[in-house]
């Protein structure tokens, strides 16, 4: 039989978009990605390993949702608060020996105020010690795909082996999205007071929570050798955007920067359907089959986002084998469409058989027979007329 690989150039239903204005930012490393049509839209630097300050917090609170989830703690369960907990500098609730917060207690003093003992009182409550503790952290992102990430405490206090890449801080944050539902709401919490103690820290750092622009969650982190960071996340309409900065010379810088990043991300670019359920785009020759021909159609409908600016339509190519040897099962990925667009990501779709083609009688297979002499003899053109 003669194969042959063929491309051809189609319209979707969208040709040639213009790019979306690019994000200039000064963060040293910067990471955005649009959740519902799972989009990147800025890198840079993503997957250098930085010092991610607090931002790595993020990581504790998915051992601490994990251990939730699975039924190994509850809210209500109560953990004691060790001498090294207590000792713990910067950002804290003030933990004595004498206490025993709650997980919930623990989580909101994680997350609005970014406490580094609670961190710690989490990590032995858990792991019995905060080495072991940041050892099983470790383990747990590589087999999350965050590559680019080590642990050496569950506070992200300064320390050599305490690294993060922007990348896999936004793989973090879209898990804790999506993975658990039930606990992302505290990320949006503005403000938390334990037991009356250092009211100067109740309130949530992250700057973008009362703007109104959609942002619920989710953690900023700031050293001296880190600089000021942010992973954020923000919900307009039925779009969802988590975006990560880091390295950037000030808190108002941080600011400024993020609310910029957030309104770029929604205003820059929309959402659209360029490909429905079924569309069909080629149809293939069949070998041997009852059928002289087979569609190659969409299985599913592709939403992408696309610059603002976007004209009428994108260009596309399909590629598929021709012909394709029968039996032919309606669904039987027969080729693909793939779909450039300046600035973002290529996509992929499985182009597959519309219908389904048995293996033909007698009478199709002397007609095969007879195309193959005939084109061996005289060649394709005369024998594609048969």
């Amino acid at each position: 039989m003669f194969f042959r690989r063929l491309v051809i150039l189609v319209a979707c239903a969208l040709a040639g978009p213009l790019a979306a204005q690019s994000f200039d930012t000064a963060a040293r490393a910067a990471f955005v990605y649009d959740v519902t049509t799972q989009t990147e839209l800025l890198v840079k630097n993503a997957d250098e390993a930085l010092p991610p300050a607090s931002m790595s917090k993020l990581m504790t609170l998915n051992m601490l949702f994990e251990a939730l989830r699975d039924g190994r703690v509850k809210l209500s369960t109560r953990f004691g608060v060790s001498a090294r907990a207590k000792a713990m500098g910067g950002s804290t609730m003030f933990l004595t020996e004498r206490d025993r917060p709650t997980v919930e207690e623990l989580i909101q003093g994680i997350v609005v105020q970014s406490g580094n003992d609670a961190t710690v009182v989490v990590a032995e409550g858990l792991a019995g010690s905060e080495d072991g503790f940041a050892q099983q952290m470790t383990q747990r992102a590589r087999a999350l795909g965050m590559m680019n990430s080590t642990f050496g405490n569950a506070s992200g206090w300064p320390h050599p082996n305490h690294k993060m890449s922007v990348r896999d801080l936004g793989i973090l944050a879209t898990r804790l999205i999506t993975e658990f539902p039930d606990y992302y709401g505290y990320f949006a919490q503005t403000e938390y007071l334990f037991d009356g103690r250092a009211p100067q820290n109740r309130f949530n750092r992250n700057p973008l929570l009362k703007l109104g622009i959609g942002a619920d969650g989710l953690k900023t982190g700031h050293t001296s050798e880190a600089g000021y960071g942010l992973v954020g996340s923000a919900r307009q309409g039925n779009r969802r955007v988590v975006f990560v900065l880091a390295g950037l010379d000030s808190q108002a810088a941080r600011a400024d920067e993020s609310q910029r990043l957030v309104n770029w991300a929604f205003r820059q670019f929309v959402e659209k359907t360029i490909v429905n359920e079924g569309n069909r785009f080629a149809n293939v020759p069949v070998w041997m089959g009852e059928h002289k021909s087979v569609g190659l159609i969409s299985e599913s409908a592709l939403t992408l986002l696309l610059p603002a600016l976007a004209q009428d339509g994108v260009d596309a190519t399909v590629t598929y084998d021709s012909p394709v040897e029968a039996p032919v099962t309606q669904g039987q990925k027969l080729g693909e469409l793939l779909i450039k667009l300046p600035g973002l990501p290529d996509r992929n779709v499985p182009l597959v058989a519309h219908r389904n083609v048995a293996r033909g009688g007698l009478g199709p297979r002397l007609h095969t027979a007879a195309k193959v002499l005939v084109r061996d003899t005289l060649g394709d053109t005369v024998a594609d007329r048969l």
